[in-house]
């Protein structure tokens, strides 16, 4: 988890009070988050992931004002129009599509500010923008850019300018291959056919996120008393909590908000232009569900007194809606249980009473568990080995390896290529198969585990099962041994298990079959085709069937 370093002086201003060292430590430890240390000058602090927006001197003094009840409730700040626009060319869709954009003006840096803002940006960097892949931050001094702004992307060789800590002019791909900072972030642009950039109307390149800032133009002095703020990425929604956090920090120091006009040349979504208007610091609303968070927290807390917990945590209340106003860069705050978080916090979690429950428990395996380990070991004892693999897996592997053409479940801003969560365990089992072909066959192997599939029926849109899973693999295995194997089952469990011919991409033409427990499917079993193991580059057949566990458990 991150540190902040909080200059003690400059913390305490923002704060509008002076607590005695000991009253501090405590109020800090109890606003969830950590403290490591306090010193005369300065204190440290480790931030939770969850808080992104306590990642600055100025973010965290504010939700620590309102904690202790100095300046309590939904601070506001003004936007003004600047009049200004920046355009973003549909050229940068397959690399780094979205940007989110402000200007601050009238800010009075010093070293000390200057050390703040690089503080933020490096700590929001790594965390909420993880390491830069999900967004990257860019602040400049406005009064070397001319505005229209451009946002493009262009092929590397052609992108030329002085990147910071640089004595020269350097190219794209130089900058990836030769720079200190290009190198440690080659990985975000690597393979891209074209980089994005930012350039002004005087031709100018600002920078080339998400690596660095063009000397010329993107280095932020004391002298400097406007900037230009932007956030680059892959999600809009992601860039404008980002843009919040930054904006509303430089605001608490000083300096003016104002607005800017983002002209989409081709929008990502439709291909069509589109205009929208960053920073917006509009509230988000949530209705309070009073009950849900008095049976959570087993307290009885009245309309008011929530409300005014919550106004210890920055929230505001809107009277005539009847709903809780969401600071704009709070990026947490998604349901119901995160007020019951925050509600928490401001109650004080040294004043919930202990109580001791009235109900007396012995723990023990749910009924499904026993099943599953009854049917854990008839496949042990049958020879069969168990494997364990991981609910992500890869779009190629669960679709494109089996031959399929399929939507896939996907996961909003996944760190590696493992960024879908499984449908089905064969192909889990099939990757074992391929990673274990140095030993000895036959390779029978049996995996129990969930898999996920699609239902806007749930609070998720998404529906788990825990299905059983059987691949046998050697040179002589076909229908007939894979259907003994779905035989022991059924006898061992003493339920009747049918099987009705089908078609499936994955398997050979009548060499396939749906699993039939009273007239209804639990699964499906067969020969894999010739094509698939080839996807696998298996060389020995592969026979398969999967089961939906639960719909044996009768």
């Amino acid at each position: 988890m991150p540190t902040i370093t909080l200059n003690k002086k400059v913390f305490e201003k923002l704060v509008g009070k002076e607590l005695r060292l000991e009253e501090l430590k405590d109020r800090i430890s109890m606003l969830g988050t950590d403290l490591e240390k306090i010193d005369d000058d300065e204190i440290h602090v480790e931030i939770f992931p969850n808080r992104p927006d306590l990642l600055s001197e100025q973010g965290f003094a504010r939700a620590f004002s309102s904690f202790i009840g100095v300046k309590t409730g939904l601070k506001d700040y003004k936007i003004i129009p600047s009049g200004e626009k920046v355009i973003i060319e549909g050229s940068v869709n397959k690399v780094r599509p979205y940007t989110a954009c402000a200007l601050i003006k009238n800010i009075n840096l010093d070293d000390e500010k200057i050390k703040q803002i690089i503080q933020i940006q490096e700590k929001l960097h790594i965390t909420y923008g993880r390491n830069r892949k999900k967004c990257a931050i860019g602040i400049y001094p406005l009064e070397k850019i001319s505005f229209p702004i451009t946002y493009l992307a262009d092929e590397p060789k052609r992108i030329k300018f002085r990147p910071l800590e640089s004595e020269s002019e350097m190219n794209g791909l130089q900058i990836i291959e030769e720079h200190p900072v290009g190198k440690e972030y080659a990985n975000l642009l690597k393979d891209k056919e074209k980089f994005p950039y930012f350039i002004d109307s005087n031709n100018e390149i600002l920078s080339m996120p998400p690596i660095i800032n063009s000397y010329n133009t993107g280095r932020v002095t004391t002298d400097t008393k406007d900037l230009f703020v932007e956030c680059s990425g892959f999600n809009f929604k992601t860039l404008s909590k980002c843009l919040n956090m930054l904006v509303t920090a430089l605001a608490d120091m000083g300096g003016d908000i104002q607005s800017l006009e983002l002209e989409y040349k081709k929008d990502l979504n439709d291909g069509k232009t589109s205009t929208k208007l960053t920073p917006n610091l509009e509230p988000e609303q949530i209705e309070l569900d009073l009950d849900y968070i008095n049976k959570r927290l087993g307290i009885k807390l009245t309309d008011s007194e929530a409300i005014k917990l919550l106004a210890k945590m920055g929230f505001g209340y809107n009277q005539n809606l009847k709903k809780i106003l969401i600071p704009s860069y709070r990026s947490d705050i998604l349901h119901q249980i995160d007020l019951v978080e925050d509600i928490a916090i401001a109650y004080g979690y040294e004043n919930f009473k202990e109580t001791i429950p009235n109900v007396s428990t012995i723990g023990e395996e749910t009924k499904f568990e026993k099943f599953a380990n009854k049917i854990r070991e008839i496949m042990v004892g049958k020879q069969f080995i168990e494997v364990k693999n991981y609910h992500l897996s890869t779009s190629n592997d669960l679709v494109l390896k089996m031959g399929l053409e399929q939507e896939t479940i996907s996961l909003q801003n996944a760190l590696g290529e493992h960024n879908n969560l499984r449908d089905s365990l064969i192909p889990c089992l099939m990757k074992t198969l391929t990673k274990n072909q140095h030993h000895e066959y036959p390779q029978n192997i049996f995996e129990i585990g969930k898999v996920f599939s699609k239902d806007t029926k749930t609070e998720t849109g998404i529906v788990e099962a825990q299905h059983l899973a059987i691949t046998l693999c050697h040179e002589k295995t076909d229908f007939t041994e894979i259907h003994q194997a779905l035989d022991i089952i059924s006898s061992q469990i003493g339920l009747e298990l049918n099987i009705k011919e089908t078609e499936h991409k994955s398997y050979i033409w009548g060499r396939v079959g749906n699993i039939i427990l009273n007239d209804e499917k639990i699964g499906i079993i067969g020969e894999l085709h010739p094509q698939v193991l080839d996807n696998w580059n298996l060389v020995m057949p592969v026979c398969c069937l999967e089961i939906n566990l639960k719909k044996l458990l009768i």
